[in-house]
């Protein structure tokens, strides 16, 4: 069997007393356009932290191209086949975003830069401060790329970005998928999901609660019902195993995600007067949504969301100032 591109085996990061993320395990495989979604505060940035090496895992462990994060010297020549898109590109503002890409190609080379810049052009000669956060993006984009990685970790990479340029993106992805690019990016823009990601886990409270293939997951995922009646509904009458979710809307209505035992369901409705009835097909975004509810009531913490230190390993709030170091490792990185 292959080497998992990506393989996330336990990985596990307390802040404190506050978890971060617990007993994670995920694997990707070489050539994948793999998701990783979950609300605000998951622990996603932390996640992507730990699998860069940029934080110390509480336990578990994480490996890319089957080289394992704690094994320094050999990770550190990985990182030079691995691009990164952080969740806020930070550049230096008075350098030009010519100049930040040399910079950046020493360290790792820039092969495409030229293809890439094409395709995403950004003003090259204006200082970094006087770009858009659309433009920002794009250059993060062309510095992640332009090395020719074989795998791409990217947090909330299409943020900024236009419709026209996020529909491009999509699309470059998809090119780098079939030439064995293997692709891991958070995101919580459910519709891009659908569109370019062919699985993806879903996290919450810091938690690994489903990978799913994008066709499975949505091919069970039933009907979405929607019923206004002059009654209060109760929704016990409507608690049958195959009921992914039941909410009463503000408005009084009943909306229920059910992936099948439709009879049950004529049956409970004839309890009801029945002002207005609509049955749809499942969107991702209602597929997804009982996931993004609060379960256990336990708090995560997402590093990109706060700004906890990690003692361990110097990681503080993300609003400082990069130094040419950290530059450097992100560049690697």
């Amino acid at each position: 069997m292959s080497v998992p591109a990506i393989d996330i085996d336990g990985l596990t990061k307390f802040y404190g007393d506050v978890r971060g993320v617990e007993e994670l395990s995920i694997s990707v495989s070489e050539g994948e356009l793999f998701g990783f979604l979950g609300p605000n505060g998951a622990g996603k940035s932390t996640t992507i932290r730990l699998l860069l090496g940029l934080l110390k895992p509480t336990d578990g462990t994480a490996s890319i191209l089957g080289v394992p994060v704690d094994d320094r010297a050999a990770f550190l020549d990985v990182l030079g086949r691995v691009g990164h898109i952080p969740g806020d590109p930070r550049f230096y503002d008075d350098v030009t975003g010519r100049k930040t890409l040399d910079y950046f190609a020493g360290l790792s080379g820039d092969d495409r830069r030229d293809e890439l810049l094409d395709r995403f052009p950004v003003p090259l000669d204006r200082p970094v401060r006087a770009y858009s956060r659309g433009n920002r993006q794009k250059l993060a984009i062309v510095q992640a790329f332009m090395h020719d990685p074989r795998v791409v970790v990217m947090d909330e990479p299409t943020s900024g970005l236009d419709p026209l340029v996020q529909q491009e993106f999509y699309e470059f992805l998809r090119e780098e998928r079939d030439r064995g690019v293997t692709v891991f990016f958070s995101t919580h823009i459910l519709g891009e999901v659908r569109e370019v990601c062919d699985r993806v886990a879903i996290i919450r409270n810091g938690r690994l609660v489903a990978v799913e293939d994008i066709d499975d997951l949505l091919a069970r995922s039933g009907k979405v019902v929607t019923v206004q009646s002059p009654d209060s509904i109760d929704l016990a009458d409507f608690d049958f195993p195959e009921t992914i979710d039941a909410r009463i809307e503000p408005d009084g209505s009943l909306r229920l995600v059910t992936s099948g035992n439709y009879d049950a369901l004529v049956d409970a409705l004839e309890g009801y007067r029945i002002d207005d009835l609509e049955v749809r097909e499942t969107a991702i975004e209602d597929v997804f949504m009982h996931f993004y509810d609060e379960g256990d009531g336990e708090d995560g913490v997402d590093a990109g969301d706060s700004a906890a230190t990690d003692d361990e390993s110097g990681e503080t709030d993300d609003d400082a100032e990069p130094s040419p170091a950290d530059a450097e490792e992100s560049a690697n990185a």
